[in-house]
Order: structure tokens, then C-alpha cells, then sequence
């Protein structure tokens, strides 16, 4: 099937075209999953041509990984890129004077590099490939999997006092903002997507939020957030430990 609908947490679908090669705009880390959103500014003239084909189009392009440490030697190259890769779309964007833009993306989906478009300098200076989604064949949406003892869990890690330290640009816990969420009815605010949103703002390990990206099994994921919610936890506290309240300020003893 060469379209498909992926939905959100508010039940908006949003339809892909996997028949037909999709944009590339590759990172070193991955930066983006399902359903979270993400600000870009967008300078270099290959990416400048990308948001602008993109904006004639569907909006949508595909935050690429790369592969190993060869983009270093090779960025403006065709360096390898790992196999998963997050749909985005172009929810808001600003295009500078001087061309560059600033863009606010959403995830839509998970995705695999299955082939890389023939590169024609002529006709683009960006990257393509035809993509196929991640997951089974015809597999259900995101409200498919919502375990009430799933949910529990989740809610119990994020209440942790650890966790609680995170906040936003504007100083709004982080963990208390995502476990409002899961207060809502599952149509609302599917497991799944709570899942990913958590993965998005509170999972720090590069490595830890690719796996995210590339695992097709929702409960799956659910295991490697609560892993990493509980170690990151367990490595706050340890650090506290090694805190001396009765240190001056600006001291730390070894």
C-alpha cells in the first residue's frame, strides 16, 4: 500500500505516501520521534531547497541518521545513514529574507530507508529515499495497545521526586506536564503516544531514543522508557548522594 494514515494523540490522521522517494535531512543523533514536535532553522542551500519543495508539496520530509562517524569526513557528501528514520511535518514555518528558514516539524510516524533515490544535482541538492513504514504489516493504530497496568507504571515512574527536576523552556515540569496525560481517556491520549512524547523529552541517551525510533513493537517500547525512566532516576539519586550539605558553596569535596 502505497499510502497510508498515521494517527496522533487527538485522532488527526495524517496520510503518507510511501510509493514515491520521500526528502532526507540527516543528523547526527536522532532528534525526533512520533507525535513530539521539534523547532529547526534550516540554512544550508541543499536543506533551504528541501523546506521549499516540501512546502509545495505534502510538508512532509524524514530526519535521517547518520551512520557511524563517516559524515564527518563526509557531510556534504552521501555519507551512510542508519535505517530508521521519523516522518515529519511542517506544522509552522518562517522564511527569512536571506532565505533561510525557521520551521516547527511534528513527527507522524516511524519509517525505514528501504533504497536511496538516484541523486540528481540538477534537479535537487538534497538526499531522497523510498521508505517503508516500521511495524507489521497492516498493524492497528496507537490506540490498539492501551494497558491500563502500562499506564499505572508509566504514571508512578514520572510522580518520581527525581524525574520531577526536569523542566521546560518556561520552568514547567516536565514529568508532571507528560503524566497529565495519561489522566486523559485513552482516545484522547493513547499509551503509545505518551510513550513517545516521554521518549522525546525525557530519554537523554542518543543510542536510547534511536532504539525508540526503530522498534516497531509498542509494548516493546514501553519496556525500554520505563528502563530508562527508573536509571535515570537511580543515577540522580546516586548523585545527591555524593552531595555535602555542609560544603561552602562553590565546593565539592573528592
Amino acid at each position: 500500500m502505497s499510502d497510508e494514515e498515521h494517527e496522533g494523540g487527538e485522532q488527526q490522521s495524517v496520510r503518507v505516501n510511501f510509493g514515491r522517494p520521500i526528502p532526507l535531512f540527516p543528523l547526527d543523533d536522532a532528534v525526533l520521534l512520533p507525535n513530539a514536535v521539534l523547532p529547526l532553522h534550516i540554512f544550508e542551500p541543499r536543506y533551504r531547497q528541501m523546506i521549499s519543495d516540501a512546502l509545495s508539496g505534502s510538508g512532509q520530509f524524514a530526519l535521517a541518521v547518520f551512520e557511524g562517524d563517516r559524515w564527518r569526513e563526509e557531510y556534504h557528501g552521501r555519507p551512510p545513514l542508519r535505517p530508521a528514520v521519523c516522518i515529519a511535518r511542517i506544522v509552522q514555518h518562517e522564511r527569512l529574507p536571506d532565505g533561510r528558514y525557521n520551521v516547527l516539524v511534528q513527527g507522524v510516524c516511524r519509517a525505514r530507508i528501504d533504497e536511496e533515490a538516484t541523486f540528481d544535482a540538477e534537479r535537487r541538492l538534497y538526499r531522497e529515499a523510498r521508505l517503508s513504514p516500521i511495524g507489521p504489516p497492516g498493524a492497528p493504530g496507537p490506540e490498539a495497545r492501551d494497558d491500563a497496568e502500562d499506564r499505572e507504571r508509566l504514571r508512578r515512574l514520572l510522580a518520581c521526586k527525581p524525574l520531577r527536576r526536569f523542566v521546560d523552556p518556561q520552568g514547567n515540569p516536565l514529568a508532571r506536564g507528560l503524566a497529565n496525560y495519561l489522566d486523559r481517556p485513552a482516545e484522547e491520549a493513547a499509551t503509545p503516544v505518551i510513550v513517545d512524547l516521554v521518549g522525546q523529552y525525557l530519554v537523554k541517551a542518543p543510542e536510547v531514543k534511536y532504539r525508540l525510533l526503530a522498534e516497531g513493537d509498542a509494548a516493546e517500547r514501553v519496556r525500554i522508557v520505563e528502563r530508562e525512566l527508573r536509571a535515570l532516576a537511580s543515577l540522580i539519586r546516586r548523585a545527591d548522594l555524593q552531595i555535602d550539605p555542609a560544603a561552602p558553596k562553590g565546593v565539592s569535596w573528592n
